[in-house]
């Protein structure tokens, strides 16, 4: 495992099991300066971990990319975002897991490893924007496992719905602000007007951006 500090090793895991429906196309697949979407994030996750999982039910849908990672299926489909990050979760080597989603293409390594960094006393990390979280953008412990577990039972979906269960480490913007002024880590691609944003930040080549580059 690659993440060296006092919270030990980290495995990273990627949740693509949208359905892409609103935007038209798998947004997995969408290309990035000349690269898929979803192999650019295992890349930047994997400037922190050799523990790499891919969560999705069409895992042949990835195997022209050869990514090093190793593909999880949800252990009960259609249930929603929460099953995704249990199914990581309980697969992953490491005592913690960084969880995002497949569609963020500006992952910022700084504000990643600033997450991560926080985890020691912690079963969640998670940053907070406009009071709201951002569930698929955080750290979760294997600590996690029970409660995640006993909400599923319960029929509950929401992703935080474990929460009040557990060790929560609020990350608000005032401490995202120095390492992401923009928020852009935090831009996904729902979209076709999301996609047309991420293009024109990339023809734009903000500062931000070229942080975020492999």
């Amino acid at each position: 495992m690659k993440h060296s500090s006092p919270t030990g090793p980290v495995s990273g895991v990627v949740l693509a099991g949208g359905q892409s429906s609103r935007l038209g196309r798998d947004k997995s697949l969408l290309e990035i300066e000349g690269q898929p979407l979803l192999a650019r994030t295992v890349r930047i996750l994997a400037k922190f971990s050799d523990d790499l999982l891919v969560v999705t039910n069409t895992p042949e849908r990835y195997a022209p990319l050869a990514l090093p990672v190793r593909f999880v299926a949800d252990e009960q489909p259609g249930v929603g975002s929460l099953m995704g990050v249990y199914s990581g979760l309980k697969a992953a080597r490491s005592p913690r897991a960084l969880v995002v989603a497949c569609d963020m293409p500006f992952l910022n390594p700084a504000l990643l490893d600033y997450l991560i960094s926080l985890a020691g006393e912690y079963d969640v990390v998670i940053p907070r924007l406009g009071g709201l979280p951002e569930p698929l953008h955080a750290v979760y412990s294997r600590a996690c496992l029970p409660a995640m577990e006993k909400v599923l039972r319960q029929g509950k979906r929401q992703i935080i719905a474990f929460f009040d269960q557990v060790r929560v480490r609020w990350v608000e913007e005032r401490e995202l602000a120095p390492l992401d002024p923009r928020r852009l880590s935090f831009l996904n691609i729902n979209t076709p007007q999301d996609w047309a944003r991420v293009q024109a930040i990339l023809r734009a080549d903000h500062p931000s951006v070229r942080s975020c580059r492999l």
